[in-house]
């Protein structure tokens, strides 16, 4: 508890945090020389941009630095934490006026850190520790409430002789979507198992095979199937040139290039 309460790591700056603190630093810039905000000259930076530059200032070394910064509802989304010398580097990318800028106010995060915390602070410490805490917990209990409801919705479907044409099992499902969009499989998994709009399934197959002892699988009908994918790769955003980043999906993953943030249109 001591070590999270006094917070000795070193000062850094997320992504996030960096893309307000440069968007805020164009905006007073504009306001001193009585011009607006954005503009062409000033443009308002996104988050999306920023995290597609930082791999070409910072070069391989980039990957030491990517975390999840979770959302206002706690989903996980890519991005960045930057020790002093990196968030430098990375406001210099933009200009010199927002380095110095990020520099003086690293260095009095650094300067704040370094003295005792007052009692005060302790408590308000304290209590963002146990909101953490509850939320993640709260998190938990939301999953293990999704997979109780699908065991129980399993439970419901009627046995099946065979397959019928226009559903599909799961392992279908995984090459179909990798063919058509890039997606890993164990994405199509999560896309199909895990996420608010995961189509629920057609129906349990009973498995012919000598060797199945008797088990059976789950299919999924085709249209269904397709509404979810076309709709997961609507929402999908570029992380960086090669990875794109989903709000129900941790971590990054591949995806053909150029399909990301597409709208098919669900119909």
């Amino acid at each position: 508890m001591t070590n999270i309460i006094t917070g000795n790591n070193a000062v850094t700056m997320t992504s996030l945090e960096l893309v307000d603190f440069i968007n805020q630093h164009r905006k007073e810039a504009a306001k001193q020389e009585g011009k607006p905000f954005p503009s062409d000259e000033r443009p308002q930076l996104t988050h999306a941009n920023f995290l597609a530059k930082v791999p070409k200032v910072l070069g391989e070394t980039s990957h030491s630095f990517e975390c999840d910064l979770p959302d206002s509802y706690g989903r996980p989304r890519a991005g960045y934490r930057f020790p002093k010398r990196e968030a430098c580097l990375m406001a210099m990318s933009y200009s010199y006026d927002i380095q110095a800028a990020v520099f003086d106010r690293m260095t009095e995060l650094e300067q704040e850190r370094s003295r005792p915390l007052t009692q005060a602070e302790l408590i308000q410490a304290q209590a963002t520790y146990l909101v953490e805490m509850e939320r993640k917990q709260a998190e938990q209990a939301q999953v293990v409430a999704r997979v109780e409801q699908r065991v129980d919705d399993l439970v419901e479907y009627q046995l099946m002789s065979k397959r019928p044409s226009n559903a599909e099992a799961i392992t279908h499902i995984r090459k179909r979507m990798f063919a058509k969009y890039g997606i890993p499989a164990h994405v199509s998994d999560q896309v199909m198992r895990q996420l608010p709009y995961s189509p629920k399934p057609a129906g349990m197959v009973k498995n012919s095979h000598d060797e199945a002892e008797g088990s059976s699988y789950a299919v999924y009908w085709t249209k269904d199937v397709n509404t979810v994918f076309k709709l997961f790769v609507a929402e999908c955003s570029q992380a960086t040139p090669a990875f794109v980043t989903h709000p129900f999906i941790e971590g990054k993953f591949r995806l053909t290039p150029g399909v990301a943030g597409i709208d098919e249109g669900v119909t």
